[in-house]
């Protein structure tokens, strides 16, 4: 089921790049070059045994393994926002390292090539480094952490730092609060 949502997505997707296919805001059988580009909105529901699963990777490599109860995206490819509920994403670091994170929503945009995870975040990376904020934004391009309001990092051996900001690679060992 879930890969045919996948599946079904990513064909919803590819016939948005198509020129032959007929928009509502464009009924000639030859639209003019001003016509709006076809906007779709698709969404899917996951089980506790088999969540919605998106993975994203550049190459050969995974970026972030995104698992949800249910989404909901609109857009057009290449600009497409889509809600996720009740998530948990896995970053995987380019040096290996992997950060699991939990929140009630997520927003993957793709015009800004960035995930919001909102209404209170919890992760854990392999070394055992906690973190709790508010919001946690992942740049995809930069494969940067931010993180907003009420910030917590607590090292394996019992270090711990609060702020209402920080920015971290997926590791946790580069990071700079505020």
């Amino acid at each position: 089921m879930m890969r045919w949502i996948g599946a079904a997505f990513v064909l919803a997707l590819l016939c948005a790049c198509n020129p032959s296919v007929q928009t509502a805001s464009s009924p000639s059988p030859n639209p003019s070059p001003t016509s709006s580009a076809l906007s779709l909105k698709i969404s899917g529901h996951g089980t506790a045994a088999r969540p919605v699963r998106f993975v994203a990777q550049q190459r050969s490599r995974v970026q972030y393994d995104l698992l949800a109860s249910s989404f909901e995206s609109i857009g057009a490819q290449g600009s497409a926002r889509a809600d996720f509920a009740n998530v948990r994403v896995t970053f995987h670091g380019k040096d290996g390292s992997r950060l699991m994170a939990q929140s009630p929503q997520a927003i993957v945009d793709q015009s800004t090539n960035m995930i919001d995870m909102e209404g209170g975040v919890r992760a854990k990376n392999d070394n055992g480094t906690t973190l709790s904020c508010d919001t946690l934004q992942y740049d995809h391009a930069t494969e940067m952490l931010y993180g907003t309001g009420h910030v917590v990092i607590t090292s394996a051996n019992g270090f711990r730092a609060t702020g209402d900001r920080f920015e971290s690679d997926i590791s946790l060992t580069h990071t700079r609060m505020q």
